[in-house]
């Protein structure tokens, strides 16, 4: 059986693992050397505080390492999503 990731992904929904919407997922980044999922690009929701997360324009990057689980929802660990922020 073949999966198309766009598919199976577009517009999926995020949320952090204390069940809080973070946004929507809009693409993701990966390394061209290794192949490896990098990032996710989320379209934020709502009200979500921003500076919590590193910024790419009008869109907020979570780190694939910060990713738990794929279901309805792609859940992420808050902790990981948020210490991806630069010093």
């Amino acid at each position: 059986m073949k999966y198309y990731a766009k598919t199976l992904l577009d517009n999926k929904q995020v949320m952090s693992t204390d069940a809080k919407e973070l946004g929507t997922l809009e693409d993701i980044y990966i390394d061209a050397k290794t192949g490896n999922i990098t990032e996710l690009v989320l379209s934020p929701s709502a009200g979500l505080d921003m500076t919590k997360y590193r910024k790419d324009e009008n869109y907020i990057l979570i780190p694939f390492s910060a990713v738990s689980a794929v279901k309805d929802y792609i859940i992420v660990d808050k902790d990981k999503a948020k210490s991806f922020i630069p010093k």
